[in-house]
């Protein structure tokens, strides 16, 4: 929340009201009532910086990005010297892929108010976001010199350093997840400690998921690993999960979350793993062996055949719509109308959850052909992943099982992608089938999807040549 405006007293006592109200609204986060209230502060003055500035970050979590940045430029013309204004605008511009802007008016903020904490830690957000990575680590740490047990400027510290490579550092300080608000906290149990790379020899680990399906698909990798120390795993995860992972070595039972509570000598998250076989870029482990269904439904069988003399290529446009940062990593399906047309080629959707009406939506329906719906769980993808030519999405969870899978999938990332993408790389250290198609600038898919059309007709051609896929 941006701060009161200073000639408080000279505001319209019901527009004081209504603004408080809608504070209130705003801490219970209660967005539309804060939304509401913000906007009836200003029906009685329309010079109220602060309800301005107060109604952009309330728009901002409605999703309205535009009239959030809209209002918060508002409060800047009536109180243009006040930094919590400007970096709230600087937010909003964010949101709007206005890099360049946004930096600037962090950065005037931060001149305005020097040394002020939230204005320093967004700065240095926006920094990281805008692909200014080493500019962003420096100020992260220069904050935790002043406030060295900010658990969410460590957290940030966290994913530069793992997106710039510095997998040692960035390892120990990823741990402070577990201290933050939106995270679920870390199992405990009383029966077993927490695993931290002691000699598991002839013990038993329950090995948990903690995010979403890629990362736990990423990290699957690690168990071989303890099996290699003497230990066991039982493992749970997702249901969807299990028939997938059925054939890792070292697994002794696979269970739903929650659903183990003793028989084991030591329990660890997922995502800890890492950190505890001290990964760097030189030893990041080897792909698990997964376990493909042995078919797929007939009627996804009947589609396949009906693409067999094309290059079959198949299709994602979104991940969880549920994860924060979902829109700027997904797009519109029609993004990928164009590619139907390059002769050769025949598009399979692999869409899952509530994006897969999209198809219906925009007409697609027979340009691109639907499978998604009719797979079931993660073995059955897999299945049809090993009988397509290529994958072409935008991240999230099937791209992990495309390079997990060792097949040729492409990637197409934001400007500012998740760390495991690193910078500046057109290939994953991680999924050597993955090849990475990175917006050049915030917000351009256009640039992407013109460079995965050409690389896409010279992938028809070495089909045609039996070439396909590159070794």
């Amino acid at each position: 929340m941006s701060q009161p405006l200073k000639t408080q007293d000279t505001i319209h006592p019901e527009a004081q009201a209504a603004h408080k109200r809608g504070v209130d609204f705003y801490k219970a986060r209660k967005f539309e009532e804060a939304m509401s209230s913000f906007r009836e502060a200003l029906l009685f003055d329309l010079n109220f910086a602060s309800a301005w500035s107060n109604l952009g970050t309330s728009l901002r979590r409605l999703g309205k990005y535009e009239a959030a940045a809209t209002s918060s430029r508002r409060a800047i013309e009536i109180a243009p010297d006040d930094p919590f204004y400007l970096t709230n605008y600087g937010n909003s511009l964010a949101d709007l892929d206005r890099v360049d802007e946004a930096l600037a008016a962090h950065a005037e903020a931060n001149r305005l108010k020097p040394g002020e904490f939230i204005l320093r830690h967004n700065y240095a957000i926006m920094l990281r976001d805008g692909e200014r990575l080493e500019q962003a680590l420096a100020l992260f740490q220069d904050i935790l010199k002043d406030y060295p047990n900010d658990i969410e400027v460590i957290w940030d510290t966290a994913m530069t350093q793992l997106q710039l490579g510095d997998f040692k550092n960035g390892w120990r300080a990823f741990e402070v997840r577990w201290k933050r608000p939106n995270m679920e906290r870390g199992r405990v149990y009383k029966t077993a400690p927490r695993w931290r790379g002691e000699d598991i020899k002839g013990k038993t680990v329950l090995v948990y998921e903690e995010q979403g399906f890629g990362d736990t698909i990423l990290c699957s990798r690690y168990i071989p690993l303890i099996q290699k120390r003497g230990g066991k795993v039982i493992l749970e995860c997702k249901l969807s999960l299990h028939k997938l992972f059925s054939a890792i070595p070292g697994i002794v039972r696979i269970a739903e979350a929650g659903q183990v509570m003793d028989g084991f000598d030591y329990h660890v998250p997922m995502m800890s793993l890492p950190g505890i076989f001290e990964t760097d870029l030189s030893s990041i482990p080897l792909l698990p062996p997964l376990q493909a269904a042995p078919s797929v439904p007939p009627q996804v069988s009947r589609l396949l055949e009906n693409g067999k003399d094309r290059l079959k290529v198949g299709i994602v446009w979104s991940g969880n719509i549920s994860f924060a940062n979902n829109r700027k990593r997904a797009v519109d399906v029609t993004r990928f109308l164009p590619l139907a047309t390059i002769p050769g080629i025949q598009l399979y959707s692999l869409q899952k959850g509530p994006r897969e009406k999209d198809l219906t939506a925009c007409g697609a329906e027979g340009l691109i052909l639907e499978l998604g719906s009719d797979l079931n769980d993660f073995s059955e993808t897999a299945a049809v992943l090993k009988q397509l030519d290529l994958i072409i999405m935008t991240d999230s969870s099937v791209a992990h099982l495309a390079g997990s899978l060792g097949v040729p999938v492409w990637n197409l990332l934001s400007y500012h992608p998740y760390w495991l993408y690193l910078q500046k790389r057109d290939d994953s250290p991680w999924y050597p089938s993955m090849r990475l198609f990175r917006q050049p600038e915030p917000g351009d898919w256009d640039n992407v999807f013109e460079r995965v059309a050409v690389e896409l007709e010279k992938a028809v051609a070495l089909k045609k040549s039996g070439k396909w896929p590159l070794k």
